[in-house]
């Protein structure tokens, strides 16, 4: 029986309908919204065009209680907002994507009030500000208590209602339509009998925007509504666009527990209840939460679900309490009106009682990958809001940014569409009228039936908790799904079941590859954070083949160096940065996914060692504080080292110059880094260690050039200053040096001089010559330092003579250790050597574990 592949197409009626627009927005939420009334606005001639799965008011910002954070409080500061985004996002957030939030998200919640929202204030006038989970600062705006997703929606409802904004209520959007040329040209979609058009019809637009919200759905149990079928998602893989991190889905931990077995949309329990003071207890009342994190309930979200997680293993129960009984009912009446009427609906009185609550389905990270302008890796096609991926998120949302993510990216993609259109690109002008491009991808449906198969699946072995035998037991299970023994007609239902296939797939497959526990992805199998291996993001695509996953370095690694280490650094002369921009640089040429497999075959999880640093060959060493900051910063500090010698002292075979102790996987992946480095480095002082010997007694001394690897300048000079050399220029603009060729360009050696004197005032000039009568005309002019080019020992000697003194002298070319001293000896100031750096061999260095 063959399994059929995941639909690149669906199966759907030829358009019976077609409408045109310049810009199509997919989804109603905060995130379209706004994005359709920012462009009206910079466009008022433009046609915008809202297409929405049910009406208007639906989608999943009305169902938002917090409310939305933004830097509003003279005390606080963006780089405190910033600084508490990238913590909950555990190393993943893109830094510049979380700073454009956090600095234009002020402006941007203004807008919003302006349009009409009308958030809480006090008695003076001034908005109320609240906390919530992993925030350290009051900068929670919100509405009606609990209910400002409903206001929110109200307001931007309102506001497009006295537009010219065109909406279609009632529509499922199903697939992109593309040009010739692979750009966005608008989205086919079916509009059910409530709506205006029945039946399946075609939008044709010159910027595509998915603002389509979540995929909760996928899991039996849910926050988000009905609706939130990862509809935006889906039709991205298939247009063969990248989803990005999609394995970092956010459980609430904090939902009303309504039985065992409950499933759809379930009640929230905003986290704004635990910033207003409530706490999380077991059915003893013990407070869980204190010994946990320093937030204690207001810990970040990932951290409050992990541990309700645990605490329910431990005591065998199938949920924890939310306790909030010293509100009283006024301030449950006043402040949470939503979640006091719901409670009270389901039996409980939050004023008398306890809340039951436990985690489920909230929110996904990852979505649709797009830059700090929207675009995605197609043409035309923008994301906005939860469906896409910005980085703002990370490994794991940090409370309220939500909603600010949406009013932000939907101000700056609406101004990237317009810039386009007055350029005139291509990406943003309205198709000319005419027949979609022939599309031949293959096409299919999942069988309708199959929805609660797949919830049921992804909730038992992907959600929360998960492992690599639950993970590949979900796999097989949505293969399996995928073939049906009837055909499969086209409608909603089937529509929809198809999508959230295609969504667990793509999530299941990043979860399996993931092996590590970090923030909203919870690995039983690999219970710590491994930023050595998975500090990256996966990419996934969607083949006639099935999902190919990608997996993407970080673009910021976290830096890890002890202060001794980066002291030292700073000490010799380098950079603790550039350096370790080195390591990242080598861990991504050595670290793809899977990871060092051959370390983790051989070698249990929790195996540590000592190992010893072992010179092979006698000679200089250079680079023990560079490979000690290796070994730290690619272990992320589990590794701990001790160096026995220092840098630039002679080391004889046998010698052991550090040790390093920590766990063995650790040790062997990062070895290679650290030794590249240090025996590079070591050959280099080693052999100007032999050249500064041979001239030894002479007065002259050994310098280097700029035969310098790109990116370690830095490094290899500071390891033939170990080996008792000296450096020339670091770079071309430290001092001038006029060669034949700038000779011939200024027309002589004197307009040369006076050329550089004119423009760099006070610089160091220095001249090459290659004959003895062009000396005397260059120290006419005032060169300070000659350098002498392949001249023989003879005329060494005379050129030492003539110059008598008035400037420093170089030797260089053609030297060799066996003519070093009869050079040095000539009386020259310098012998330059070239092949220190660029030719020196490899000092023998290994590292041998013990074996303990």
């Amino acid at each position: 029986m063959a399994i059929p592949a995941i639909p690149q197409r669906l199966t759907a009626p030829a358009p019976g309908w077609t409408v045109e627009a310049d810009v199509v927005v997919v989804g109603s939420g905060i995130a379209g919204l706004t994005l359709a009334l920012r462009y009206a606005g910079l466009d008022p001639e433009a046609k915008v065009l809202v297409v929405t799965k049910d009406v208007l008011s639906s989608g999943s910002t009305r169902w938002a209680q917090g409310g939305i954070a933004a830097v509003l409080d003279p005390q606080d500061t963006p780089a405190e907002h910033l600084s508490d985004t990238l913590i909950a996002g555990v190393g993943l957030c893109d830094e510049e994507a979380v700073r454009v939030l956090v600095t234009e998200g002020p402006g941007a919640l203004r807008g919003l009030i302006a349009a009409g929202a009308r958030f809480d204030t006090d008695d003076s006038g001034e908005l109320q500000l609240t906390r919530e989970g992993g925030h350290r600062r009051n900068r929670i705006v919100h509405a009606g208590g609990d209910a400002t997703g409903a206001e929110v929606q109200r307001a931007l409802v309102q506001a497009l209602r006295e537009s010219s904004i065109e909406v279609i209520e009632h529509a499922l959007v199903l697939d992109l339509l593309k040009d010739a040329s692979g750009r966005a040209a608008g989205v086919t979609l079916h509009v059910m009998g409530e709506g205006e058009r029945d039946g399946v019809g075609a939008v044709r637009a010159g910027a595509v925007v998915l603002a389509t919200g979540g995929m909760g759905q996928v899991y039996a149990a849910t926050t988000n509504p009905v609706v939130s079928t990862g509809d935006g998602v889906a039709l991205a893989l298939r247009a063969g666009a990248v989803v990005r991190d999609l394995e970092f889905v956010q459980f609430h931990p904090t939902v009303l527990w309504l039985g065992e077995d409950s499933t759809g949309q379930q009640p929230l329990i905003s986290e704004a209840v635990r910033g207003e003071g409530a706490v999380l207890v077991d059915a003893e009342g013990v407070r869980f939460m204190k010994d946990v994190h320093e937030l204690a309930d207001l810990a970040p979200r990932d951290v409050v679900a992990k541990a309700i997680m645990r605490r329910m293993r431990e005591t065998g129960a199938d949920h924890m309490y939310l306790d909030a009984r010293h509100f009283g009912e006024e301030k449950w009446r006043t402040r949470f009106p939503t979640i006091h009427a719901v409670c009270r609906e389901h039996g409980i009185d939050p004023v008398t009682q306890p809340i039951p609550v436990a985690p489920a389905a909230h929110y996904a990270s990852g979505g649709v990958r797009a830059d700090l302008h929207g675009r995605t890796s197609v043409p035309g096609l923008y994301a906005c809001g939860e469906v896409a991926c910005t980085g703002v998120h990370g490994a794991n949302r940090l409370a309220s940014n939500s909603l600010l993510e949406g009013l932000v990216f939907a101000e700056r993609i609406a101004a990237d569409i317009h810039a386009g259109r007055r350029a005139g690109s291509p990406a943003a002008v309205r198709p000319a009228p005419g027949e979609p491009v022939a599309d031949d991808r293959p096409a299919g449906l999942v069988d309708p039936r199959a929805r609660p198969r797949i919830q049921g699946h992804m909730s038992r072995g992907a959600s929360v908790l998960r492992g690599q035998e639950s993970l590949s037991e979900v796999a097989r299970a949505l293969v399996s799904t995928r073939w049906t023994p009837v055909a499969v007609e086209p409608c909603t239902e089937s529509w929809e079941a198809t999508n959230l296939l295609t969504v667990a797939s793509a999530l299941v497959e990043a979860a399996r590859n993931r092996e590590e526990t970090r923030g909203s992805h919870w690995r039983e199998d690999f219970p710590e954070r491994n930023d050595a291996w998975w500090l990256g993001h996966l990419d996934v695509t969607l083949t006639a083949e099935g999902m190919t996953m990608t997996y993407v370095p970080h673009g910021q690694r976290a830096t890890v160096l002890p202060p001794r280490v980066a002291t030292d650094l700073i000490e010799a002369g380098l950079d603790p940065a550039t350096v370790t921009a080195l390591f990242q640089t080598a861990a991504d040429e050595d670290l793809q996914t899977p990871g060092d497999v051959t370390s983790l075959a051989t070698i249990p999880a929790g195996q540590t060692d000592t190992a010893d640093v072992v010179a092979r060959a006698d000679g200089v060493v250079s680079g023990l504080a560079v490979a000690e900051g290796a070994f730290s910063h690619l272990s992320q500090g589990r590794l701990t080292t001790e160096r026995l010698v220092k840098d630039g002292e002679r080391v004889t075979r046998g010698d052991v110059l550090m040790t390093v102790t920590g766990p063995t996987r650790d040790l062997l992946t990062a070895e290679r880094t650290a030794l590249n480095l240090l025996t590079h480095l070591s050959g280099i002082a080693t052999l100007t260690d032999r050249w500064v010997r041979a001239v030894e007694g002479t007065g002259a001394r050994i310098r280097d050039s700029r035969k310098t690897l790109p990116g370690l300048r830095a490094l290899e000079k500071y390891a033939v200053r170990c080996g008792g050399g000296v450096n020339h220029r670091m770079s071309l603009s430290d001092a001038a040096l006029i060669k034949d060729n700038h000779v011939v360009a200024a027309g002589g050696v004197a307009e040369a001089f006076r050329a550089v004197r004119d423009a760099y005032p006070g610089l160091p000039i220095e001249v090459e010559v290659d004959r003895i009568d062009q000396i005397e005309p260059v120290l006419a002019e005032g060169a300070e330092e000659i350098l002498l080019d392949n001249f023989t020992v003879d005329d060494l000697v005379l050129a030492v003579r003539l110059v008598d003194g008035r400037a420093r002298l170089e030797s260089s070319g053609g030297l060799t250790l066996d003519s070093a001293r009869d050079v040095a000896e000539t009386g020259v100031d310098y012998l330059a050597v070239g092949a220190l750096t660029h030719s020196a061999p490899a000092l023998d260095i290994a590292l041998d574990l013990r074996g303990n």
